[in-house]
């Protein structure tokens, strides 16, 4: 069930939609999440029994019915529940009369430990004009110059200053991507977002593997913000020509996973991304960036469910903190879902002298709802559907590809997997100037 809402434009021309997500109210479905305990995860027999004793639903699809290469949304639509067993989790339709009998026997099962309302999720952008851009620059200079002249802090890295060249996006610079002797090679990257122009001529020899699980789209974006994501993270090392370009790509020898989970207008349901999680998990990826989001203050147990239990299956899941901060208007924002599950990691966005950006969520006082790290996102060039080809736009959503890409890279540099990888990320991010629950342990660095 895909709410009609939209989301913004990530620097589409002439929308007038471009608002960040916390210009929207969190919305619901309808269906709910069902979380099953440690006990019943991966029993298929167990699992559907609850959901029946429960929400009274006889007709269930399991993703176990489709194997690697993950559920038929169009089907699942259809049906009156949808059982993901390697996640220990279901999504169920539920009648608005029937809800608190649902969650009362739920309460008493043991097999359960949650029922939570199935939210939409959104595309986390901030289009920035050129205007703005300018003028935040020009902000964030004097006070970059007035706080750099103390901040000799010891164990601490004095700020940097970055720019776009003719060879590389300041991110990359700013990462230590383009002097890291790794590419991300035999590492699977999962990107959950718009899907991808599979017309893009900078991936004409990429290995990518593609599925759309938005009931009624195909994998091909609309939208433009899938593209972008997929390029930052796993763009080529040196885009073709014409017209030519500079690289900004993090991981390009990563093969690529591209799953549709937000539709053309840049919205979908818990739902869709559960499946496509789920998919991800099934070949093996060893991370996966979600660039999405709503604004919800509360931890959601099914993501942090599903965070933990992927991490456990050897997949990093990274995701935007939210672009709901106002800070020159004195309002930090906060990390929204999924992004504030403990087990999934929270990316915040600074710009290129490594102030944080105006937008960019601040730790939320949940437990487990704290930045985790930073990235690159403020005016980031990446690739675009044709006829564009290239655009530059800026959120969180472009700093959480930064992070996968390098994740992608640390995989490949030292074998690690899961919270051992997460680890490591953290401990070689370079520390800035900026409180940590701005910036988490600092801007992710590339193996060298």
């Amino acid at each position: 069930m895909t709410s009609p809402m939209m989301a913004g434009g990530g620097g589409v021309p002439g929308n007038e939609d471009n608002l960040v997500s916390g210009a929207r109210p969190p919305l619901t479905t309808g269906s709910y999440l069902v979380v099953f305990s440690d006990e019943v995860h991966g029993d298929e027999a167990a699992m559907a029994d609850a959901v029946r004793a429960v929400a009274g639903v006889s007709d269930l699809l399991s993703t176990s019915e489709f194997g690697a290469e993950g559920i038929d949304l169009d089907r699942a639509a259809a049906a009156g529940g949808t059982i993901f067993p390697e996640l220990g989790i279901a999504v169920v339709a539920a009648d608005p009369t029937q809800v608190a009998g649902m969650v009362g026997l739920a309460a008493a099962d043991p097999r359960i430990v949650a029922v939570e309302p199935e939210h939409v999720m959104y595309a986390i952008d901030d289009d920035l004009s050129l205007d703005y851009l300018r003028g935040y620059r020009d902000a964030t200079a004097h006070l970059y110059d007035q706080a750099s002249a103390g901040a000799g802090t010891a164990g601490v890295e004095a700020a940097a200053r970055f720019a776009d060249t003719a060879a590389s996006t300041w991110g990359l610079q700013a990462t230590r991507v383009t002097t890291s002797k790794y590419t991300g090679a035999g590492v699977r990257v999962a990107v959950l977002d718009t899907g991808f122009d599979l017309e893009n001529p900078d991936f004409a020899n990429r290995k990518i593997v593609t599925r759309s699980f938005v009931p009624g789209e195909n994998v091909q974006d609309g939208h433009g913000h899938g593209t972008h994501c997929i390029g930052t993270s796993c763009g080529v090392a040196v885009p073709p020509t014409p017209p030519g370009s500079r690289r900004y790509g993090v991981a390009p020898a990563a093969e690529i996973f591209v799953g549709k989970v937000l539709s053309n207008a840049g919205s979908g349901t818990d739902r869709n991304i559960l499946a496509a999680i789920s998919w991800a998990i099934s070949n093996r990826c060893q991370v996966i960036s979600m660039s999405l989001g709503a604004d919800v203050r509360t931890v959601s147990v099914a993501y942090e469910t599903v965070g933990r239990r992927a991490l456990a299956a050897g997949t990093l899941i990274v995701a935007a903190a939210g672009n709901n901060g106002r800070r020159r208007e004195g309002d930090a924002g906060f990390v929204g879902m999924p992004a504030n599950s403990p087990s999934i990691m929270a990316v915040a966005a600074i710009d290129a002298r490594s102030a944080v950006a105006n937008f960019s969520a601040r730790s939320n006082p949940v437990a487990g709802g704290q930045v985790d790290i930073a990235g690159p996102g403020v005016n980031v060039y990446s690739s675009w559907p044709l006829p564009a080809r290239y655009n530059t736009i800026s959120g969180t959503s472009m700093a959480t590809p930064h992070v996968a890409g390098i994740a992608a890279l640390w995989a490949e540099a030292t074998g690690l997997r899961g919270a051992a990888l997460w680890s490591r990320l953290q401990q070689s991010a370079s520390r800035l100037p900026l409180p940590s629950v701005d910036v988490g342990a600092g801007l992710a660095q590339a193996p060298q």
